[in-house]
């Protein structure tokens, strides 16, 4: 199984409406154009936690964990995405 580390954008639902947030995931290629998320590494630059904040502002509070969960098993185009490490098959 290739896996690769890959960077994209999201949307997550706060208090002041929707906002955009940085994801950084372990992903499996599926084909030539797609990966399928493993496990998220990173949520705007964090580790994955119950309450992260965009700008540490109380209305801008959501659930990183949640937001990690959710994307596991999400399809990804690569063109959307930046590669940022291949790694060899395990």
């Amino acid at each position: 199984m290739n896996t690769i580390i890959i960077s994209y954008t999201s949307s997550v639902s706060t208090a002041a409406g929707w906002r955009s947030i940085d994801i950084v995931a372990e992903a499996t290629k599926i084909s030539a154009g797609m990966a399928q998320v493993l496990k998220v590494i990173g949520v705007n630059g964090e580790t994955p936690k119950n309450t992260q904040s965009r700008t540490g502002a109380r209305r801008q509070q959501f659930s990183g964990t949640g937001v990690a969960q959710r994307e596991i098993g999400a399809r990804k185009r690569l063109s959307a995405c930046k590669v940022i490490e291949l790694e060899k098959a395990h």
